[in-house]
């Protein structure tokens, strides 16, 4: 008996973002037109500090890094992945040269959820003048993280992450994306250039080979390009600053994605 396969053809669209919401219009007017990007940076950088103190009562360093991670505490996301080995990262965060602001919700019938936000919320208690954990996640701690941090960690399981908004709006702002290739930023990435890759697009059923796949990536890339480059390079972190607006204000902006949606679905259908 023959068979009809009459499925229709897939056509990816990727989501994106409103950029009157999340990007500090500064920052764009700015990179477009050859500014002092990093001025406003640390504009936004002392916001997100303030804001920090305000609601933690904790005073993080200006001058020193600041990485963000504000998502949902789903497992595949692994929000706490880069306290895995504190042998490594524990050094980091009691020098100060590795900052970490956290903020995200569980379901409430997840309890592994639940879990993740307790070892954040220890690492904060441990690591009081490095670590910090924003409760009761909303547009505005996500709008604040993403414009004062200077890194963007994004960790998921590849291939679990279903987009990544969250990295479009960091990276407007001039934040520079560190994530595994997943979601979005296979297609936007460019390494060393606007933000950088670790994992090398690795996939495996087996999680605990995955993991620590990507750990020793994670660590490798952070401590052998992010954080000299930080520390030692500023005009190259900067020109990465630039091409990070550069290269995903447009292609990134929900006015792309609509237009994607009209010609390549609507139009052609």
């Amino acid at each position: 008996m023959g068979t009809c396969d009459n499925r229709s053809e897939i056509i990816p669209i990727t989501n994106c973002i409103h950029r009157p919401t999340w990007v500090d219009e500064q920052m764009l007017d700015l990179q477009a037109n050859g500014g002092d990007l990093w001025s406003r940076h640390l504009e936004n950088k002392r916001a997100l500090i303030d804001f920090i103190e305000e609601r933690n009562g904790v005073r993080l360093k200006e001058d020193k890094l600041i990485i963000g991670f504000s998502r949902r505490a789903a497992p595949y996301k692994r929000s706490d992945f880069i306290f895995t080995d504190e042998a490594i990262i524990g050094p980091l965060l009691e020098s100060g040269d590795v900052q970490i602001v956290f903020s995200g919700k569980a379901h409430p019938l997840d309890d592994t959820g639940k879990g993740i936000v307790s070892s954040l919320v220890k690492m904060a208690k441990k690591y009081p003048h490095a670590v910090v954990f924003l409760e009761n996640y909303d547009m505005t701690i996500g709008a604040m993280l993403t414009r004062g941090s200077d890194v963007w960690l994004n960790n998921p399981r590849r291939p679990k992450e279903a987009s990544g908004t969250s990295g479009m709006k960091a990276a407007m702002n001039g934040v520079l994306n560190l994530s595994t290739l997943d979601g979005w930023w296979p297609e936007a990435c460019e390494h060393g250039e606007n933000g950088w890759q670790f994992g090398d697009g690795f996939e495996s059923d087996d999680v605990q080979a995955l993991d620590k796949h990507d750990l020793d990536a994670l660590y490798r890339v952070l401590r052998e390009e992010v954080l000299p480059t930080f520390y030692q390079n500023h005009d190259k972190w900067v020109q990465m600053m630039a091409r990070s607006i550069e290269s995903t204000r447009d292609r990134y902006a929900v006015k792309r994605m609509l237009e994607d949606y009209y010609d390549k679905l609507y139009a052609k259908n």
